[in-house]
């Protein structure tokens, strides 16, 4: 589901449930990502500023995202933001790449060990932490 052209011809709530799959994937394993970072206490100099930002971007236009889905038929435009929010999905690997290429490589492997073990102990409801209507906290 890469190209929102292919997608024309299925149903809203197909599309839908698939991108929302996504995108709770995608925001958990950047809550995983960034808690496993918080841990590593590395210094601010040894993490690319610029590549952070840009996942902490990417994580914010996925929230928006996921509370879009859930808004009323009409209240935007569902082709455009299957189109946003699909080339937002494509950027994510490879700037999370770039990111860990950027770090020490001695610190690539703890990430990993450390990004995988805070993953398991997510729940799925922790994708929607800061959608507004869905977290409990930003209601």
């Amino acid at each position: 589901m890469s190209d929102p052209r292919c997608m024309a011809h299925r149903p809203w709530h197909e599309i839908s449930a698939e991108l929302r799959a996504r995108l709770e994937a995608a925001r958990l394993d950047l809550l995983a990502l960034f808690r496993a970072l918080d841990r590593m206490d590395l210094p601010a100099g040894q993490i690319p500023q610029r590549l952070l930002r840009q996942l902490f971007e990417l994580d914010a236009d996925f929230a928006e995202a996921l509370w879009a889905l859930d808004q009323p038929a009409g209240g935007f435009d569902r082709q455009a933001m299957l189109r946003d929010t699909l080339a937002a999905l494509d950027r994510l690997p490879p700037t999370c790449a770039r990111f860990r290429k950027k770090l020490p490589s001695q610190a690539d492997p703890i990430l990993t060990q450390l990004k995988e073990s805070v993953r398991k102990a997510l729940n799925p409801e922790d994708a929607y932490n800061m959608v507004p209507g869905r977290d409990p906290e930003n209601v």
